[in-house]
Formats: C-alpha cells, structure tokens, sequence
C-alpha cells in the first residue's frame, strides 16, 4: 500500500496521525478548571443578598481588627492622665463613650476585634482539622477503628466543656492559648458527625471502586477522591465553626476566664458588668462590645448558609 508520499506500508500498519502541538498539560487544565469553578461560585454568591451582606459586615470588622495592629496602645493604658472623662456618654470626641478609666471604648472595641478573632480563627482551624481528619478516616474505614473513633466522638460530644474550661483555667491558667485548645479540642465531635456520614456516602461511588481495583492506596483515595468531594461540606461547616468559637470565647471571658490583661470583646463586658455599668448608667459599655459580638456571629451565619446554599443542591432546589 502506498502513501501520498510515495512509502510503501504494510496493509496492515496503521497510519500515526501528526503530533498536536501546543497540548494544554494536565496541570495546567487542572487550574483552569478551578479558576472557572471559583467564578461559577463566586456568580452564584453574589446573587444571595444575605450571603453579601454578611460578607461586608466581615469585610469591616476584618479592617477593624488589622487596622488595631498599628493602633497606638498608649491611648489604652489608664495610668495615663490625658485619658477622657471617666463612663462619658457617647460624643463626637467619643462616638461610643468611655470606660470607669476614661478610655474610649471605640479604642477597646478596636483593640477586642484583632484578639476575640484570632482566637476563633485559631480555634476553628484546630477543631476542623481535628473533626476531618477523625471524620474521614472514620467513614473509610470500618470495623474496630470505626467503632472506637465514633466512641471517643460521642464522648466529647456529651463532655460538659464549660466544666472543661474551669478545670484546665485553673490548672494552667488565664491564658488566651488556654482558651483556643478548650474550644478547639471540645468543638470538633459536630464536624466529624458530618464528615463522616459525608464519607460513607462517597466512598460507595463507582470510581472510588475502580480506584481500589486499580491497586490504589488508602491514602491515595483519601486524598484524591474522598477529600475533594467533602471539602464544601467542611468548608462550610468552618465558617460556622467560627462563629460559635468567638461567642464561647466571649462567654469563658465574660465567666473570668480569660486573660484580664488582654482585650477581646469578652473582657470589655466581664469588667463593664463587674464595674457596675448597669446600675451606673452606662449602657454604652456594654452595647458596644456585644454588638460587636452579635454583628460578628450573624455575619458569619449569614455566609455559612449562603455557602452552604451553593455546595447543596437538594438546599437549592428548595
């Protein structure tokens, strides 16, 4: 058999088609692909009000809390005699007031921002990493480790975490680590809940049994194929996670367990109510902070279940 060219060939040999040039590498669609997946989400976010009202809100108080970095810490130190008029009621000197010290509370609310959100970030990122981790491995595999993963969840499921928090307080101290590894290591058992009834259902798929079939390691699947299928549900189950972890850390605080010389929003209120700012009349001493904490939680929600409205479809058909 003859080609164009003039070569003789089997009859049997099949002819090569010409190399493609300029072939897109795995990696490289791989990105694309997620860059179009985070605009398909971010076009859908955009058209929940809810979801972007939250987002502002976390917008401003994110600024807040990085702008008390560069704050000058001297205007909160009430040794410091050019401080205001002692429990001043709001002015345009003092938008919000002042303290039993004279120092403005606008200063404090700043200052509380950073602390009381550092430690849900941290808190969070301990408990999701704690609650995953357990959860995954826990719906992968049966048996024994099943049983005994889901034995120590339930455990600290019922676990009375402010008797927790009192204990460890007192052994270690008032300290703000203190109080991210009481919430961190007492509010993952939720998440591995749901992360794990994630998994079973994922884990039944057709291609994660053609993945085993194949030869492939428990670490392999987990990685490549289980985790990339929960990471909304964890990802919104996180931004949640945030917000009950800034409003425990505002209880412990308000019970006198955190550390009274640092400010968080949590202290404001613990040293506004043990001054008396009820019985005195200053109602903005006590508004400011917890206003803050109120905005901040529903802020997050608001996100949450703007979130969790996209990666569920079953939500979103309803």
């Amino acid at each position: 058999m003859k080609t164009e060219e003039g070569r003789t060939t089997a009859v049997d040999e099949p002819v090569l088609p010409p190399p493609v040039r300029g072939k897109i590498s795995p990696r490289k669609l791989r990105r694309a692909r997620q860059r179009k997946a985070i605009a398909r989400f971010w076009a859908q976010f955009r058209t929940s009000k809810m979801g972007m009202a939250g987002l502002i809100i976390l917008i401003f108080f994110s600024v807040m809390a990085i702008s008390s970095i560069f704050a000058d810490k001297g205007r909160l130190d009430p040794t410091i005699t050019t401080n205001g008029p002692i429990l001043a009621p709001p002015s345009l000197q003092y938008p919000l007031g002042t303290d039993d010290y004279g120092i403005s509370v606008l200063s404090l609310v700043v200052e509380g921002s950073r602390i009381s959100l550092f430690i849900g970030l941290v808190a969070t990122v301990i408990s999701m990493l704690l609650g995953s981790g357990i959860g995954i491995w826990s719906g992968y595999k049966a048996g024994i480790q099943d049983t005994s993963l889901m034995f120590v969840t339930d455990a600290f499921l019922v676990l009375p975490w402010l008797a927790l928090a009192i204990v460890l307080a007192a052994i270690f101290g008032q300290n703000v680590w203190v109080i991210i590894a009481i919430i961190g290591f007492t509010s993952w058992a939720g998440t591995a809940r749901l992360v794990r009834a994630q998994v079973l259902s994922v884990k039944e798929r057709t291609y994660i049994e053609r993945s085993r079939a194949l030869g492939a390691s428990d670490w392999h699947v987990v990685s490549r194929h289980v985790l990339p299928n929960v990471m909304p549900v964890i990802f919104a189950n996180t931004i949640l996670t945030i917000a009950i972890a800034i409003l425990s850390e505002s209880a412990l605080s308000f019970l006198g367990l955190g550390n009274p010389l640092q400010v968080t929003w949590g202290t404001i209120i613990e040293k506004a109510f043990r001054a008396g700012a009820l019985t005195l009349g200053a109602w903005w001493w006590l508004l400011a902070p917890s206003a803050c904490i109120v905005l901040v939680v529903l802020a997050f929600t608001m996100v949450g279940f703007a979130f969790d409205d996209i990666v569920n479809p079953r939500i979103r058909e309803r």
